[in-house]
């Protein structure tokens, strides 16, 4: 609390009141604080990546008219980096019920769509956002090559595949999802958009009758049936990613390959998913997850 009152006092000049700890970051410490009427939030992280691309992301969703929290500053406190953003109202859909959740499911289409379809003209390249709003890759083939190599130094998944020996993550099981993602990202490859990259009921918030807000994505540049792909369970026996066809059909904007490029960014978050849930040791959710992907088409 300490910390957070210096670091407070030391970019926006005033004191910090009812600092309080949030619970939900699986990477992060975060704190919300008062000054005077308005409300924020500081997050901190041991990944030295963290918050590099905030500014741009928020300059470039803001000027969208997309609710995403401004950014107040930024640093590094000890080993620690660390981020002040503006708090925005209201709570994670994940601790909403399921008729509410079904209820705000008409904002939730129209905002995700919004962010998906902001302007990416002055910025170019595929994949993970860089410092300065430019993609990792050339191209989405490479993106997924990447993310999927064996080294991965300096990231969150340096020696994972360590986890095929020391966890419940299965070899041959990754390898025969990960032909699958590579046969079905042909389909992806042509389509880039913004997309949030973690775009799950802990990252949107809702005050109970609309959306208010989406926060803490992994951003970069590909294709947004991805965000679709990983929301689209947030309702247990509803077919969402059915209602953002719909939606973009109304909006005179079908989305060509539709079928295919979503088993594609499935099996692009899909692998992820199982490689995280082993690292976390969250063997139900990975066997879940594992039965779901190897039950789609190959």
């Amino acid at each position: 609390m300490e910390e957070v009152q210096k670091l407070v006092k030391a970019h926006l000049g005033k004191s910090a009141e009812s600092i309080q700890a949030i619970e939900g970051g699986n990477f992060s410490s975060v704190f919300s604080f008062a000054i005077e009427q308005s409300e924020y939030v500081i997050r901190f992280s041991a990944d030295q990546e963290a918050f590099v691309t905030e500014d741009y992301v928020a300059n470039l969703l803001a000027s969208n008219h997309v609710l995403f929290p401004q950014t107040l500053g930024s640093g590094k406190v000890g080993t620690l980096k660390f981020c002040i953003s503006e708090k925005i109202k209201g709570k994670p859909l994940a601790e909403y019920d399921v008729d509410q959740r079904t209820q705000l499911l008409p904002d939730l289409i129209h905002q995700i769509t919004r962010m998906n379809q902001v302007s990416l003209t002055s910025k170019q390249g595929f994949g993970y956002l860089r410092p300065d709003g430019s993609g990792s890759h050339e191209n989405w083939e490479d993106v997924v090559t990447a993310v999927y190599a064996e080294d991965q130094t300096g990231t969150f998944w340096e020696n994972w595949y360590a986890l095929f020996d020391t966890s419940c993550l299965e070899r041959d099981v990754f390898n025969e999802c990960y032909a699958r993602l590579l046969d079905y990202s042909k389909y992806n490859a042509p389509h880039r958009y913004f997309v949030h990259g973690d775009c799950h009921e802990w990252n949107i918030l809702s005050d109970g009758s609309k959306i208010t807000g989406i926060i803490d994505g992994n951003f970069l540049y590909g294709d947004f049936l991805i965000d679709i792909a990983t929301i689209e369970h947030i309702v247990p026996n509803k077919d969402l990613a059915i209602d953002f066809g719909i939606y973009y059909e109304k909006m005179g904007m079908p989305i060509p390959d539709f079928t295919n490029r979503l088993i594609g960014a499935r099996y692009f978050k899909g692998l992820d998913g199982l490689r995280f849930f082993a690292k976390m040791g969250w063997d139900h959710a990975y066997i879940e997850l594992r039965d779901s992907l190897l039950s789609l088409a190959k």
